[in-house]
């Protein structure tokens, strides 16, 4: 395995880390307060090239592989998590189903906008009775003619409220179970689709989820996504590739509550040292850092399978799991360190607090993501007793 970074990626690399430190973490109190990533910032983001990062430059995009993907994701994580959604929602689930699974004509039609920033992307697969239980949703779709009708509703869609390409799963046959469900390319100004009610979140400020409502929805043919029938499994394949890009975004919020954590610890005293020198303090950084190199050396692992072509279902699951668990542990740690400052929102520790919880929940929880690592090495141990 070879983690070694081109220079067009280390460039890009550095010119991200300083948009982020210049442009975004100036910003990120009046993101808090307004629940809104400055327009300024969408814009820069947009001439960057952030939103084209999954994107292939055949198509308007960087042709950015995952392992060089999760060292801009890095830098990127490193700032407000609200921010970080926003863009990573579009670059991950929003466009890789259209990248990986869509045909010539699809990828002409939407990638380039995308890839520009000029159309946002979402996934849509979240319903009321449809959660970790992923194969059991109700939204269907009927082919009348030229186009399939969808009925149902979604909810929790990130980037719903301004997204123009959803990325939607739906019922074609309700006999077939998993196999029943099909994916479509949908977009925001097809007859008989509403962004529904926008959800007041515990955090990710900035970044907004809602509902999806199809009412005799009419999606045009050739807007399938792959095969009838194989939407599960494309729904599998999308969450699973963009597990490693989550885990990266992850790791760059660690990294920089680590820091925050030693520039605090060494300038505030008490019992007249920087508490930093009390072995309590040192001890929680020296287990927040242990924590990070481990997740490092995950994350990047599982990129380069990601690009080699390797089947990643099971360590996909492991990294989303493990990342997930090491950025709210952290958290934690960040805030017991900074004591009563880490509880107040003027300082961004409150925030990451907040903001961690989620990532074990969205993109599959943490108790989803033990039942794919077992159902595999279950898999994996019949396989060598030849069953």
């Amino acid at each position: 395995m070879n983690f070694q970074l081109d220079e067009d990626i280390l460039l890009l690399k550095e010119n991200i880390r300083d948009f982020i430190e210049n442009a975004v973490e100036p910003n990120a109190m009046e993101i808090e307060e307004k629940d809104e990533i400055p327009f300024s910032i969408i814009e820069a983001s947009k001439k960057m090239g952030l939103f084209g990062l999954s994107i292939p430059e055949d198509y308007g995009g960087l042709g950015i592989g995952m392992v060089g993907k999760c060292a801009l994701y890095e830098e990127i994580g490193r700032t407000h998590n609200g921010y970080t959604t926003l863009v990573g929602a579009h670059t991950g689930i929003g466009t890789v189903g259209i990248v990986e699974m869509g045909n010539e004509r699809q990828k002409r039609t939407y990638l380039p906008a995308m890839a520009s920033g000029e159309k946002i992307g979402a996934f849509a697969l979240t319903e009321p009775a449809a959660g970790s239980q992923a194969s059991n949703l109700k939204t269907t779709a009927v082919k009348k003619g030229d186009k399939y009708l969808l009925n149902g509703t979604k909810h929790y869609i990130t980037n719903a409220p301004i997204a123009d390409v959803f990325t939607v799963m739906a019922v074609t046959d309700s006999t077939k179970g998993a196999k029943g469900i099909t994916s479509f390319i949908v977009e925001k100004d097809f007859p008989g689709f509403n962004v529904g009610k926008i959800e007041k979140k515990m955090g990710l400020k900035g970044s907004h989820s809602a509902e999806l409502i199809f009412e005799d929805c009419e999606v045009p043919v050739e807007n399938v996504l792959g095969t009838e029938g194989e939407g599960y499994v494309n729904a599998l394949k999308i969450l699973a590739n963009g597990r490693a890009g989550l885990a990266a975004r992850n790791l760059g919020s660690c990294q920089q509550l680590l820091d925050m954590s030693i520039k605090y610890a060494s300038e505030r005293i008490q019992f007249d040292v920087p508490i930093i020198e009390h072995q309590a303090v040192s001890h929680m950084i020296a287990e927040m850092a242990l924590e990070i190199e481990a997740l490092r050396s995950f994350t990047y692992r599982v990129a380069w399978m990601v690009d080699e072509r390797q089947n990643v279902i099971k360590e996909a699951a492991m990294l989303k799991l493990y990342g997930s668990e090491v950025y709210n542990r952290v958290a934690d740690k960040a805030v017991q360190i900074h004591g009563g400052l880490g509880y107040i929102s003027d300082y961004p520790v409150e925030r990451y607090y907040r903001d961690a919880r989620i990532t074990r929940i969205y993109e599959g929880t943490s108790e989803i993501q033990k039942n794919i690592i077992a159902a595999q090495l279950r898999k994996e141990f019949k396989a060598k007793r030849g069953e």
